[in-house]
């Protein structure tokens, strides 16, 4: 008997390699982190970020990359495919100053990367990633611990629609779950329709199981939405709004990084007060931020933390960089590698959404 994800992985790979055979060989280890730090730059003139890192085979079929560039949106998503080897890997992340603006002109011999302590055999390519398109789930919790924070779930995710959407090429979908999930409104970048998707959201609790499957509903969107886009070529993330319980959920927590992972999307989650001091569910929300990305804020009061808030989100996945290399000692043996990435001075944080194994032949 497969284990859950494998059986959902499985049928997954069946339909890439219905679509495309020519590319069964290939995949990608997309390196997903979240480490965001430095501290004072006055200190310190070598920043360092140590990751810890998950890797995740994936195809595409795209064209290959090769050297330094940067892109703009007025370039198709598809500019931001890409194809590589089982032996290469590719690492994703976000620079910024001390005023928490992007820093988009580092150049690659302004930094050390090295991979389980040893520098890597071979850098492949090195490119800046410009206003990426945003693609964004909201999933939005409307179990019973929930019941007295659906009116101002409802308004908070419809401000964040309407503020973070605002380009052309942007899309978000809309996602309740209590016991079961249900999308309320598909992908779209109609701002009105996704208010309303929110609306039906908040309103309407038709199953009448009880119990929370956050997991669930998690993996099911990073499967099912993230997992069909051109995830490469677009800034991908769930805006969770939940207390992080979960009592009915047959996933995992590795089971939803390995498929948010999979699918190139970061979680931010916006923390409801737990109703418990044993309670698990900001320890589960900031697992699954940490692990894909991501970041976890408490429930904003007012509009200036919700501006804040957006302007690190969309900064964090319209400008990254994407840096592709060969390990020195990469041995197919499913061990657990680690990043560490210094930078120059003038940087003062850099998140890195995270990492990976070694793939088994």
């Amino acid at each position: 008997m497969r284990s859950f994800l494998q059986r959902e992985n499985l049928n997954f790979k069946k339909s890439i390699v219905g679509q495309k055979a020519t590319i069964q060989k290939i995949r990608l280890f997309d390196i997903q982190a979240h480490c965001l730090y430095f501290g004072d730059m006055r200190a310190m003139h070598q920043p360092q970020i140590t990751c810890s890192l998950i890797a995740l085979a994936i195809f595409f079929n795209a064209p290959r990359i090769d050297s330094q560039t940067t892109f703009t949106e007025q370039q198709s998503a598809q500019s931001y495919g890409l194809r590589v080897s089982v032996d290469e890997v590719v690492l994703t992340f976000h620079a910024a100053d001390a005023h928490g603006l992007p820093i988009n002109d580092l150049k690659l011999d302004e930094l050390t990367l090295s991979d389980n302590g040893k520098p890597p055999r071979k850098i492949l390519a090195f490119q800046s990633l410009q206003d990426l398109p945003l693609r964004a789930g909201i999933l939005i919790d409307t179990s019973d611990s929930m019941a007295q924070d659906f009116s101002s779930d409802a308004v908070i995710s419809t401000k964040y629609i309407e503020r973070l959407l605002h380009r052309p090429m942007d899309q978000a979908f809309i996602l309740k779950f209590g016991a079961l999930s249900e999308i309320t409104q598909p992908w779209t970048s109609d701002k009105n329709a996704l208010a309303a998707g929110i609306r039906r959201s908040a309103a309407t609790r038709a199953s009448q199981l009880r119990g929370t499957a956050l997991l669930n509903a998690i993996y099911q969107a990073c499967l099912n939405q993230f997992g069909h886009i051109d995830h490469p070529g677009t800034g991908n993330f769930i805006l969770l709004f939940s207390d992080g319980e979960d009592n009915a959920s047959n996933a995992t927590l590795k089971n939803v990084v390995d498929a948010c992972q999979h699918a190139n999307t970061a979680i931010y989650a916006f923390r409801a007060s737990p109703k418990s001091s044993f309670s698990t569910g900001p320890k589960t929300l900031a697992d699954l931020a940490s692990e894909t990305g991501g970041g976890v804020f408490n429930i904003p009061d007012s509009d200036e933390e919700i501006d804040t808030e957006l302007a690190t989100i969309e900064a964090n996945l319209r400008y990254q960089y994407r840096l592709i290399y060969r390990p020195g000692d990469l041995v197919p043996d499913g061990t657990f590698h680690r990043i560490a990435l210094k930078a120059p001075e003038r940087v003062a944080t850099i998140a890195i959404r995270s990492g990976y194994y070694a793939p088994f032949r």
